[in-house]
């Protein structure tokens, strides 16, 4: 496979453009509306509590469309599902799946052979080159634009970077909100475009209406990097409640996390705490709120069908 090759022709779907897998947000009625107006779409595997439901989900979205979809899976230690998770996707027969914050190797071995595409998420030359030593099939290109967890580095250099040196596809993720965006990266030579932010405040987004609001009312320059949830540098909008809790752990946290023998355990803690809180600001209205997003939040000015963002990024 060669990196010219567009995710449209991969997946053989109509638009190489991927809504891209977004914890508590993604659920199967956006996916399915994706892939219905020509996209593809993933679905993070820990949106769902119980291994039945993650099967229920799937089994909905494969009734609903024949279109290419996928799976997201965290492979790392913060997720102490990722293998059952592995084994239903494989079970499943998702199209792909996408790979973040860990190694990919038990992933790519065991999809590979079953013709389960993996995308990894990387956010350096140094992780894109691993990866596709490992077999992976293309790569994502997360850069500081990205809402959620996002890279260091901008797409501007790490999108034209990987191209470059990398013989598998690069999707790029990052910032997207309008056609223009879109069809940037796509001309810079991605085979995609991986969009999230933009289709938080949608018709088919499960989130609270004071979150869809909060997406259409602040912009760009209120979006800012916290570490206090996950333990990684995390996008969020600059609530009034952001300021007063502040966007860095505190001085015990960053103790805690580069002590060796504990930092598995509290990695864990922490990222398990902080998914708690995202969830509840997520879903009700409260003043202790923590909303993520990207810069794309720019480009929201009302709430929208999925269908009709999907039409106005790829027209």
């Amino acid at each position: 496979m060669q990196a010219s090759v567009k995710l449209s022709e991969m997946l053989g779907i109509e638009h190489s453009l991927l809504v891209a897998p977004m914890f508590l947000v993604s659920n199967t009625a956006m996916v399915i509306a994706a892939l219905k107006a020509g996209a593809t779409a993933a679905i993070p595997a820990l949106n769902y509590r119980t291994d039945q439901e993650f099967r229920k989900a799937l089994t909905e979205i494969r009734q609903a469309t024949d279109k290419a979809f996928g799976v997201n899976l965290i492979v790392n230690s913060s997720n102490p599902y990722y293998m059952r998770q592995l084994s239903t996707a494989c079970a499943m027969k998702v199209d792909f799946v996408i790979t973040s914050l860990g190694n990919p190797v038990k992933v790519i071995e065991r999809c590979k052979p079953l013709g389960i595409r993996v995308f990894c998420d990387v956010v350096n030359l140094e992780h894109a080159k691993k990866v596709e030593a490992l077999g992976a099939d293309a790569l994502i290109a997360v850069g500081s634009e990205a809402g959620g967890h996002c890279g260091p580095v901008s797409n501007t250099y790490l999108l034209p970077e990987l191209i470059k040196h990398c013989d598998i596809p690069v999707i790029a993720a990052g910032g997207v909100g309008t056609a223009a965006q879109y069809r940037q990266y796509i001309d810079q030579g991605a085979a995609g475009v991986s969009a999230g932010t933009i289709f938080i405040a949608t018709e088919e987004s499960p989130v609270s209406k004071e979150y869809k609001q909060a997406l259409i009312n602040y912009g760009a320059k209120d979006i800012v990097l916290s570490t206090k949830l996950s333990g990684m540098p995390l996008t969020v909008i600059n609530t009034p409640y952001v300021q007063k809790i502040g966007t860095r752990a505190n001085r015990l946290e960053q103790f805690l996390q580069r002590n060796k023998r504990l930092r598995r355990y509290i990695k864990m803690m922490v990222y398990g705490r902080g998914m708690k809180k995202l969830e509840k600001a997520a879903f009700s209205a409260s003043y202790q709120s923590v909303w993520v997003a990207g810069p794309a939040v720019e480009h929201i000015h009302s709430i929208r069908a999925v269908g009709q963002i999907v039409n106005e990024l790829t027209g």
